[in-house]
């Protein structure tokens, strides 16, 4: 009988590298998620052509705390709810701003990172907000909050970009004066890109309080339930900070 029990025993464990189930086990869910990869540090392509940045740390976390493995699938910003609603991923974090217009066609997770917009410009201008360029081009990207924040104000044209690296390229060839995007990003082109940070400025943190969500399709009840636990637990152990010190840094 002790044989027997060693036998059952060493198969158990045996099992437990992967190949058997001996008992319950917790199935890992696989859970495909779209990311517009042009926004460093939060999404972006590393030198291998992987998606990397804070918000795939992040979310990498909450896969573990939640038991779900996230495929990150690189998706083009524009389309990229259409794709959402019409089931060709389960769920988008790609520095998405929760706002009332997109919670009524999109649910959205609790909140996982605080932004806000900047304006970039030139170091040689002088501008300290965004009316100061009236009768001049501002770009943004496409169909984000900083592209509706340049629309508030008159006389100013916005230039929109599929990308906002087209954007900051073509302001340092002096096609634009100036962009807004959100803070994160803004303080990466500024501040830390070799090819740009003695060629721009941040001339002002506009004082907006925006946070990011993953987002959902409607009615995805049971996936969102587990992410925001997932986000809890990685934000009651610290890891967010670790994370905003890794990618953002501490200035």
């Amino acid at each position: 009988m002790k044989i027997k029990h060693l036998l059952i025993s060493a198969l158990c464990l045996f099992i437990a590298a992967g190949t058997v189930s001996c008992g319950k086990q917790e199935k890992v869910t696989t859970i495909t998620v779209a990311s517009d990869a042009t926004w460093p540090p939060m999404e972006m392509i590393n030198k291998d052509k992987k998606i990397e940045g804070y918000a795939i740390d992040f979310f990498n976390a909450v896969g573990k705390e939640a038991g779900i493995k996230f495929e990150f699938k690189n998706t083009a910003w524009d389309g990229i709810f259409a794709g959402l609603a019409a089931g060709k991923y389960d769920m988008v974090v790609s520095s998405v701003t929760i706002t009332d217009k997109r919670k009524k066609t999109m649910d959205f997770s609790e909140p996982y990172f605080e932004s806000g917009q900047a304006l970039v410009v030139m170091k040689s201008s002088t501008a300290k907000s965004i009316a100061d360029l009236k009768g001049k081009k501002v770009g943004a990207q496409i169909g984000t909050t900083g592209a509706f924040e340049v629309k508030k104000n008159n006389g100013v044209t916005l230039k929109t970009y599929d990308e906002v690296g087209l954007a900051f390229e073509d302001m340092a060839a002096g096609r634009i004066d100036g962009v807004v995007c959100d803070t994160p990003v803004a303080a990466n082109y500024a501040l830390q890109k070799a090819e740009y940070k003695n060629k721009f400025i941040i001339a002002v943190n506009i004082p907006t309080k925006e946070f990011y969500g993953a987002a959902f399709p409607k009615g995805k009840k049971e996936l969102l339930e587990k992410v925001n636990k997932g986000i809890q637990a990685v934000k009651a152990k610290g890891i967010d900070k670790e994370l905003v010190k890794k990618w953002i840094g501490t200035k």
